[in-house]
């Protein structure tokens, strides 16, 4: 590979203002937020069309050079630093909010679009609706969200943020455009089908089957009021318990759990928070009044949070970073699971020993998807950045409860490479060989984010 050659080509494609090769451009793209060791990245560039994304990509598959894609550049298990080198494509000027449709509840947008941008523009233009976000920062992207089964404050009533695409615009390693869901027939993206679903392929597979350049997700109706329930719970084995009784009202649009030893009124209890919503003061009420009494029946102290609290709480998207300051360094970690509600109560307790364990305060959290039929599990582990035994304990942490998830029937979510073999080497065969057709099929040289999902 002529590294000023292929530099030429980048800057031809999108500007030179637009490719680097640069040394102090590269070196904040070798790395991540979280734990994850940084890696050696040959060339960033930025397009600003799907059919720039193509001409990159036509280039890389042509001189065999890795390619990752880019969005918000916010995740923690290192998806997005290239383990083999290569091109970092970063989609930030990607950026467009093509269409929302208020009728069939939808926006089509670019892959750069973050949740802030969406959020702005629906409150602004179309203030009855809301897109489904991550508790992160708004910097976050729509698509990485999506793509990677996020969710969020309405993945309790509406089901997880990667079931809500209706269709996405690709490109493959070939250069190719491929259109999936009701867009590959339809001038509307309103569904992915009741055409074969290939959505599926995209999501979770951290870049290793194509460039997605646009997508349609689903919006939702706003309600005028939204407020939370909250309680505390002395012992972990409840909460099943709890939840499904939660569930059964059908009022909760959002429901978070939380244990952990800061602040030390926390210490020894599971935070319960209840989301609901209405159109007036009496619907609230109503609601609240027997939320009350289930969290009584069911072991649960109701807690009258200050507002301070509770505004914190409301806001969207979520963002409460405290766990990141537990320790110097400003280093933060987490192990998803997507798990049965039954397996629940031991992963609060088994995951608060890995934590203690390595010398680290527990945070632990929880949030329903689609009802009680998933629950997603949160293992947080705070860091020193400077310290290189802090990061190597989180690492060590990490690793254990990626270990303990698969043992109690749970699922790894977006997992390090590191949790990824954990799955591979546990996962039924046929479905690894199945995986590896597929991706030998779309990618025959290879250069899709190569390193992630890899089977032997």
């Amino acid at each position: 590979m002529n590294k000023d050659d292929i530099l030429t080509q980048l800057e031809d494609i999108v500007g030179k203002d637009f490719a680097t090769n640069r040394s102090e451009d590269l070196y904040i793209y070798s790395q991540d937020p979280g734990a994850s060791l940084p890696r050696k990245v040959d060339f960033v560039v930025m397009p600003s069309s799907t059919e720039e994304v193509q001409k990159i990509v036509r280039i890389a598959n042509q001189e065999r050079i890795p390619i990752v894609s880019m969005g918000g550049g916010l995740t923690l298990s290192g998806l997005i630093i290239p383990v083999k080198g290569g091109i970092i494509l970063d989609m930030k000027r990607m950026n467009r909010i093509i269409e929302i449709n208020q009728f069939s509840q939808y926006a089509l947008i670019e892959a750069g679009v973050t949740t802030g941008q969406i959020l702005s523009h629906l409150n602004e233009n179309y203030p009855h609706l809301q897109p489904p976000i991550p508790d992160a920062p708004p910097s976050a992207t729509v698509a990485g969200n999506t793509l990677i089964h996020g969710s969020g404050y309405l993945s309790q009533r509406y089901g997880g943020h990667g079931s809500m695409i209706n269709g996405l615009e690709v490109v493959l390693a070939n250069g190719e455009v491929c259109k999936l869901g009701s867009c590959a027939l339809s001038d509307y993206w309103f569904d992915r089908g009741p055409i074969p679903d290939f959505i599926g392929l995209f999501t979770s597979a951290f870049g290793t089957m194509g460039v997605i350049t646009k997508l349609s997700v689903q919006l939702f109706p706003k309600p005028k009021m939204r407020d939370i329930i909250f309680g505390l719970l002395n012992d972990p084995k409840d909460i099943p318990d709890l939840l499904l009784k939660i569930t059964a009202t059908g009022y909760a649009e959002d429901i978070l759990l939380g244990m952990q030893d800061k602040p030390e009124w926390m210490k020894g209890y599971v935070f319960v928070m209840t989301y609901i919503t209405g159109d007036s003061e009496e619907d609230i009420d109503r609601q609240s009044k027997v939320l009350k009494r289930i969290y009584r029946k069911t072991n649960a102290r109701f807690m009258n949070a200050p507002e301070k609290m509770k505004n914190l709480y409301l806001d969207k998207p979520i963002f409460a970073a405290g766990a990141a300051d537990f320790r110097k360094g400003g280093g933060f970690e987490y192990v998803g699971a997507f798990m049965p509600l039954e397996k629940i109560p031991d992963a609060y307790e088994k995951g608060a020993e890995v934590a203690r364990k390595y010398g680290i305060s527990p945070t632990l959290g929880s949030r329903l998807i689609g009802g009680v039929h998933t629950i997603v599990m949160f293992f947080s582990y705070s860091f020193n950045r400077a310290n290189a035994l802090d990061m190597e304990n989180a690492r060590s942490a990490l690793h254990e409860t990626n270990q303990l998830a698969l043992d109690l029937g749970g699922i790894p979510w977006k997992a390090e490479l590191e949790g990824q073999k954990l799955i591979l080497n546990q996962i039924d065969p046929s479905y690894t060989k199945l995986m590896k057709t597929i991706r030998t099929a779309l990618d025959p040289n290879g250069i899709m984010n190569p390193g992630n999902w890899e089977v032997d």
